[in-house]
């Protein structure tokens, strides 16, 4: 009996809604479910790359974001200690500026393309459970509707795991991992009114960083970072407020963005996994986002690869057809060389063991990486 669908993707974020999106614009019959509620907010750094920019700039998707408030970043600034660099973004692959959305817009507008082209997708229907053939190929997905209380299966050719870093997809299908890295960082982080400048800002000194990142509704996401153990010794003395001007001042903010002045909260990040890469695809299954890949925030390329996973993964099924083995899937081989080099810099950043020397030619090597994904990228065939 043929299944009811030719794909189903746990988790309608960015990487599950861009791929269900994706999928469906070529005509697969696509559910895409989310235990949460449509419109939801989560946890974001926000900054998109150029590889982002671009993916967003390929599928018709790019001017929604604008239209939405969401201002153009046209130069990036280093401060290290003292010392101020600033690049500016240069026209490269069709994009001309940078971006940073709140989730809330991103995520809606890519839920809503994903509809648009056909896929089915629901909210508030959590999966507790792969179903699998007789020969242990994934075959589907136990489905738990909190309206009814009831559990049913839905069957697929392929159920992708978009579900993040604690992916029950994962889990169900034991993916294992394949590069584990050795630090993490931990965040204080809010949202302060618009600041003089539309310019993506990050601060360096020796056991901290900073970043200012302009996004919707005419504000700034402005976080601190440092390694567990520093931020922890500032929060067990002080209030996450206090804690905050402390830090604020130690890392080269100053007084830009006083506790006082913030809007909302001071949120608190911390015991977040180092960064990985697990297995992307097995029978009948594949990951992608958060699920497959991570790397900690301090690199602020969470959401571009995610999109870019999402295209990978997506020109793979179309290319390799839904029951190609995983050996012969160009989705692992393609994701992984890309995202190996910044995985490995991102974890060396993410030690806050770098002093002001390293951290440049840190620096430089996520850039030329990001470099070579936007190369990758433009090999892909035209949107679908």
């Amino acid at each position: 009996m043929k299944p009811a669908w030719d794909v189903i993707v746990v988790g309608a974020r960015v990487a599950g809604s861009a791929t269900a999106m994706l999928l469906a614009r070529s005509g697969l019959r696509v559910l895409c479910v989310d235990r949460t509620r449509k419109g939801s907010d989560t946890l974001s750094t926000h900054a998109l790359m150029r590889g982002g920019v671009l993916q967003l700039q390929k599928w018709g998707v790019l001017d929604r974001i604008v239209a939405a408030g969401t201002p153009p970043l046209r130069r990036t600034v280093f401060h290290y200690d003292d010392e101020q660099v600033a690049v500016s973004i240069k026209p490269a692959s069709g994009v001309d500026a940078l971006y940073a959305p709140r989730r809330t817009v991103l995520d809606a507008l890519l839920v809503g393309e994903a509809a648009r082209a056909g896929a089915t997708v629901e909210f508030g229907a959590t999966v507790v459970g792969v179903c699998r053939r007789p020969d242990g190929r994934v075959s589907g997905v136990q489905l738990h509707d909190r309206r009814t209380g009831r559990v049913h299966a839905e069957q697929a050719t392929l159920v992708i795991g978009a579900d993040g870093r604690d992916s029950l997809i994962a889990r169900e299908v034991a993916a294992a991992n394949t590069f584990v890295g050795q630090h993490r960082g931990s965040y204080l982080y809010g949202y302060w009114p618009g600041q003089p400048s539309n310019d993506y800002e990050w601060f360096y000194r020796p056991g901290l960083a900073a970043g200012v990142i302009p996004t919707n509704d005419i504000a700034h996401c402005v976080f601190v970072a440092g390694a567990p153990d520093r931020l922890q010794a500032e929060l067990s003395r002080h209030s996450p407020a206090q804690a905050w001007d402390r830090l604020a001042a130690e890392s080269g903010l100053g007084d830009r963005a006083p506790s006082a002045d913030r809007l909302g909260p001071i949120r608190v990040v911390r015991s977040l996994p180092a960064g990985y890469l697990r297995i992307a695809n097995g029978p009948g299954w594949a990951l992608v986002g958060d699920a497959g890949h991570w790397m900690d925030p301090i690199s602020t390329h969470g959401m571009t690869s995610a999109l870019r996973d999402s295209e990978l993964l997506a020109d793979s099924i179309l290319t390799d057809s839904l029951t190609a083995s995983p050996k012969t899937s160009s989705y692992q081989h393609i994701r992984d060389r890309i995202s190996l080099p910044m995985l490995r810099t991102s974890d060396e950043i993410a030690s806050f063991r770098w002093d002001l020397t390293r951290i440049r030619v840190l620096l430089r090597r996520m850039s030329s990486a990001m470099t070579d994904e936007v190369e990758a990228l433009a090999l892909l065939g035209p949107a679908a």
